[in-house]
């Protein structure tokens, strides 16, 4: 109390007295525990994530930039013998779109419906059907307009992805041979199906650095190198093609036809020249464009020849030693009676020799051989040429024609097969046929690819019969056969053509035909052997000889041109004529 009041005294009198300070010791040291916890907790942390947590961070980072995009490879071309393309694959853009992200207003979906030609509707739909995606096509393989449209919009959520679209330059000319691929790139006719696996190629894989807008900014490495198709080498001459098709096409037309196709053989290897079909359609168009025009005719529909068989079984005949190309037969009085059935002629040709049957068409001729053989022996010939089989050419859906079991045969069947009637072949089939009586009688194998050695073949009939056969058919193309529009100005021309019924439901139809033409030039050293078949000529003219055999003129002329084949027609005064005009 005394020390207290002494201070009091002592303030008043002006002396000062020293304050004491409280003490923070324990908030300090708490203090500097929690910045260490903190500062232990951060460490602790970076240590977890740079350390424990490093794969799973680099996961996600590369989850949000990097990427693996695929890398398109080109599919094989296909060309003809010459190297000259007939199916290449171009670079094109696709449209894709991350409907996550891209903007819906109406304003967006229609500038970006426009420019893709889309209903507006119809994308709004798409895109909500897959809100949920990051990825989906608007549209395959669009122009480079378009390509260039969609990238000056520069929509979010919008991205372009090079592929390849398959182009045909020869568009409907050899659609029918080359086929087509769907949009992936995968054959769906023709060669492109048949030699899908050559031709296929493999895409590669590589990681790639991509921006906020899902552009590729950086290629970071390449997993899988693309490998491309192998490319495939055809038989076909593509200017022969392109003859063959015009003419094909003009008598189709001119005549008012329901369809029509014609097969050029190289008589030498069996390699398909030219293959053609009409009615055709454009493989760079719509698919839904097509129509009936998509198959390959020459080799999937099958027809009765007519008289175009004739030629074979005179082989049968003479390879048999029945009969030889002056031997008698009597025609007369123009019909035969085979059982309750009638075979007829055009008219009465009398007595004739075998060549005469050949080069008049005569049916009751025919059927008198036929007869005069045992059905199995008749059978075996036409079997051996390849009748009943398919043409080893490899084309997907090829069929093999029909010829019934001789077993099964009546008389009057033998005798109507002699001319044509009660088997069915394709023009590709009667072409190899054809192709052996040229070769000396070796039936080769057809083949589409390009053939460096010629196959061995299989001989059928002997050298012999097949040069009689060529002699007989040499004069069906004169002035006193059935085919002299056949003529080819400077070249000797063998041949011979076929005028059939088809076959409706109950029998034959009497006012539809098929107009067929065989032939093969030059007669003295045969290199190209060619069938016409026009189905269903309605302007008037039906005969072979009138609507097929032009057909096989014209373009005969125009390929023993382009394949530089010298002439063999001599006139009278010995000089070569000039195939040009068959003038000296």
């Amino acid at each position: 109390m005394a020390k207290a009041n002494s201070k009091q005294r002592n303030a008043k009198r002006g002396h000062s007295v020293p304050l004491r300070l409280p003490s923070y010791t324990a908030r300090r040291r708490v203090l500097i525990g929690v910045m260490a916890s903190s500062a232990l907790v951060l460490v602790w942390h970076a240590v977890d994530q740079q350390i424990f947590q490093g794969d799973f961070l680099r996961q996600e980072g590369r989850a949000r930039y990097l990427r693996v995009v695929d890398m398109p490879a080109l599919r094989g071309t296909i060309t003809d013998r010459h190297g000259d393309p007939l199916a290449i694959s171009t670079p094109v853009d696709s449209v894709w779109a991350s409907p996550r992200q891209l903007s819906r207003d109406k304003r967006t979906l229609a500038s970006l419906a426009r420019v893709l030609d889309m209903n507006a509707d119809h994308l709004r739909r798409l895109l909500a059907q897959h809100k949920d995606r990051g990825f989906v096509y608007l549209k395959r393989r669009v122009n480079p307009n378009q390509a260039e449209q969609i990238r000056a919009l520069d929509l979010e959520g919008i991205g372009l992805q090079r592929e390849y679209r398959r182009f045909y330059p020869t568009g409907e000319v050899g659609t029918h041979v080359v086929g087509f691929t769907d949009i992936d790139d995968r054959g769906q006719e023709g060669i492109e199906l048949a030699y899908q696996d050559w031709l296929q190629a493999a895409p590669g894989s590589k990681r790639v650095l991509k921006d906020g807008r899902k552009q590729v900014v950086k290629d970071v490495e390449s997993i899988r190198a693309p490998r491309a198709g192998r490319d495939l080498v055809l038989s076909l001459d593509r200017r022969l093609q392109y003859l063959a098709y015009r003419e094909l096409k003009a008598a189709v037309k001119k005549h008012k036809a329901r369809a029509g196709s014609a097969v050029i053989l190289d008589v030498k290897t069996g390699e398909i020249l030219a293959m053609v079909n009409r009615p055709s359609y454009n493989p760079n168009g719509s698919r839904s464009s097509r129509g009936g025009g998509g198959r390959n005719r020459a080799v999937t529909d099958v027809f009765e020849p007519g008289s175009a068989i004739k030629p074979f079984t005179v082989a049968a005949a003479l390879e048999l030693g029945r009969y030889r190309p002056d031997t008698r037969i009597d025609t007369a009085p123009g019909e035969l009676k085979v059982g309750r059935q009638r075979v007829r002629d055009s008219r009465n040709y009398g007595v004739i020799d075998v060549s005469t049957v050949i080069r008049k068409s005569s049916n009751v001729g025919a059927s008198r051989m036929a007869l005069d053989l045992s059905a199995e022996e008749l059978w075996a010939l036409f079997a051996r040429f390849g009748f009943g089989q398919g043409t080893e050419s490899g084309f997907p859906g090829e069929v093999s024609g029909q010829l019934p079991h001789f077993r099964g045969w009546s008389r009057f069947e033998q005798a109507t097969l002699s001319f044509g009637y009660g088997l069915s072949v394709t023009s590709l089939q009667l072409a190899r046929a054809y192709a052996s009586l040229a070769a000396d009688g070796l039936l080769r194998p057809t083949s589409l690819l390009r053939v460096d050695e010629a196959p061995e073949g299989e001989q059928v009939v002997s050298a012999k019969t097949a040069r009689a056969l060529r002699a007989m058919l040499e004069t069906v193309v004169s002035s006193e056969g059935t085919a002299p529009l056949a003529a080819v100005p400077g070249y000797r021309v063998g041949g011979k053509t076929g005028t059939a019924r088809k076959s409706v439901s109950g029998g034959y139809a009497k006012d539809k035909y098929l107009a067929i033409f065989a032939g093969m030039v030059p007669v003295s050293h045969p290199r190209l052997v060619m069938v016409v078949m026009i189905d269903e000529p309605t302007a008037g003219k039906y005969y072979g000889g009138q609507v097929a055999a032009p057909v096989f003129s014209k373009v005969m002329a125009g390929a023993l041109r382009l394949l530089n084949i010298p002439p063999d027609d001599y006139g009278p005064s010995g000089l070569r004529l000039a195939s040009a005009g068959g003038r000296p």
